[in-house]
């Protein structure tokens, strides 16, 4: 009985910890006010060491390049294409080529122009991959709600 206890407990912590082990990336959206009617959607990623997520820009060697879905509506309008900060070229050995991607942090802004100063919610998605020298995870895709509070008028 107690080898079957030992056993039980063996695979849990097994488990347990392959399951934290396939989610390398932890992702945070929030809005930031820049003007009373202007401001940004801040996509921020946290990638655990020996990690990397790729760069916007398309590729034909086989990495799926992150992209982000901001839902727009009478609140709210895009003002552009969403930026990145700071990706870096690097060889993948997974592709065999050099591609733009980004380890430790990354950070993604899609500026917006606000149609009125009451408060909204902002639906967003974004789809990405994630790769360390051994493996690459399947593309995953990620649902957020950003709270848009209302405008602050500035003096």
């Amino acid at each position: 009985m107690k080898h079957i206890i030992l056993l039980v407990f063996f695979f849990s912590a097994v488990t347990g910890f392959s399951q934290n082990a396939l989610k390398p990336v932890t992702w945070s959206v929030s809005y930031v006010e820049k003007t009373a009617t202007e401001g940004e959607i801040v996509f921020k990623a946290i990638i655990e060491k020996k990690w990397h997520i790729y760069s916007q820009r398309p590729t034909d060697v086989g990495p799926i390049p992150t992209s982000f879905t901001v839902t727009t509506d009478s609140n709210l309008e895009l003002v552009g294409k969403t930026e990145e900060m700071e990706a870096h070229e690097e060889y993948v050995t997974a592709f065999e080529a050099k591609v733009f991607v980004f380890s430790g942090e990354a950070i993604f802004k899609q500026k917006v122009k606000r149609k009125n100063a009451k408060g909204f919610s902002v639906n967003t998605s974004l789809e990405f991959m994630t790769c360390n020298d051994v493996q690459c995870l399947p593309p995953s895709t990620q649902n957020f709600t950003v709270a848009v509070p209302d405008a602050t008028v500035k003096k």
